[in-house]
């Protein structure tokens, strides 16, 4: 497997709805605006963070529990900024809607613009056939507050093309976090 390339990615999300909305150029501004750049770029997609956030607190002393994790350990916030606690973390959604072909994976890193001051974004890969708005987790490393930005980029997808189709598929497995249309919290 090797990673696809930008007329890969566009001809899959154009005539295949792998990536909805789609934006088939990197942008960098919007009306003459400087922004963290999203979009196709040269073997990946940027993809943007939507305006909703559940911001970690420890308000209620939650022990953090995978498989029971409160929804009381966060805060909702609804906002074109958001800052993210020192040493802490917010749960996120993609602007961007996927669907994964099934001989598709892909691998989510941070963008390096947050990346170097110390945000990091964390998401699992997804996998073949799976389809769903991203739940992105979003750490703040520092000591300080860190701002995060709606409507732009936070992390690229990197699509590998396996030369075989796999033989159980996300979608085959019913796998918990299918379909996902808003933050999602751990499912056990």
């Amino acid at each position: 497997m090797s990673p696809q390339p930008d007329h890969w990615i566009r001809k899959m999300a154009l005539e295949e709805g792998m990536i909805e909305p789609f934006s088939d150029h990197l942008v960098r501004d919007v009306n003459g605006k400087k922004i963290v750049s999203y979009g196709l770029s040269s073997y990946g997609y940027d993809l943007r963070v939507a305006r909703e956030f559940k911001v970690f607190t420890n308000l209620y002393n939650t022990v953090v529990d995978p498989k029971a994790f409160s929804e009381d350990a966060f805060v909702d916030v609804v906002a074109d900024e958001c800052i993210i606690p020192p040493n802490s973390f917010a749960l996120a959604r993609s602007v961007e809607y996927f669907r994964i072909p099934r001989n598709v994976i892909t691998l989510c890193i941070g963008k390096s613009t947050y990346a170097r001051c110390g945000i990091i974004v964390n998401v699992t890969p997804f996998e073949p056939e799976w389809e769903g708005y991203v739940t992105l987790e979003i750490s703040n490393t520092t000591p300080l507050p860190a701002k995060i930005y709606a409507n732009e980029g936070l992390a690229q997808v990197i699509f590998y093309q396996a030369s075989e189709t796999c033989e159980v598929s996300y979608a085959d497995r019913k796998g918990k976090y299918m379909g996902q249309i808003e933050i999602t919290l751990p499912i056990a």
